[in-house]
């Protein structure tokens, strides 16, 4: 083996484990991007779920709110016959 044939085939062997390094890179930062995207799917999913508890929160709260005007009410109404009657 010639003193250029060494050469070419430790550059080709250089070659091929930069190819072998910068191929698992590659797999790396797209396992990493994948996760990445996984993670904001669940970030929005769990967002959506509290935008939807917070909505329910507040059609009891509005219930509530009802209710208690219309109890407020009778009370009122209650107050104003009692007075009436006497």
């Amino acid at each position: 083996m010639t003193e250029q044939e060494r050469i070419n085939s430790e550059v080709q062997t250089k070659l091929a484990l930069q190819d072998a390094k910068f191929n698992m890179f590659m797999k790396e930062m797209r396992d990493r991007d994948n996760q990445r995207a996984e993670d904001i799917r669940e970030i929005r999913t769990s967002i959506s779920n509290m935008q939807n508890s917070i909505s329910d929160m507040g059609k009891h709260v509005r219930n509530l709110a009802i209710t208690s005007m219309a109890a407020i009410g009778a009370m009122v109404v209650t107050v104003i016959i009692s007075l009436l009657k006497n």
